[in-house]
């Protein structure tokens, strides 16, 4: 049942992240806070899963870093990705 707190606080910084870095026009409101919460729901699974139970200060902090660090890098990546990709297609179009 303590997983709903990793998959709330991966969710809200997610949905944090969405607004506070650039290239929000470019991707949806609701990646950001679903990748967030699928990072932090999935750090939690594969760690109990492993045997750490909650007792385990290492459970909540792998947890709690994970959306941390991989959500701002993953809408960066695709921000990027997007930018590339929209900038081939005008060429390609000729609207360029």
């Amino acid at each position: 049942m303590q997983i709903i707190i990793a998959l709330v606080f991966g969710a809200a910084v997610g949905g944090l992240l969405h607004f506070v870095q650039s290239g929000r026009d470019a991707r949806g409101v609701a990646l950001a806070p679903l990748l967030g919460a699928l990072t932090g729901g999935l750090v939690w699974l594969v760690l109990t899963w492993a045997g750490v139970t909650t007792l385990s200060p290492w459970l909540w902090l792998v947890s709690f870093a994970a959306p941390l660090v991989v959500v701002p890098l993953t809408l960066l990546l695709l921000t990027r990705a997007r930018a590339a990709h929209d900038a081939r297609e005008r060429v390609r179009l000729g609207i360029a």
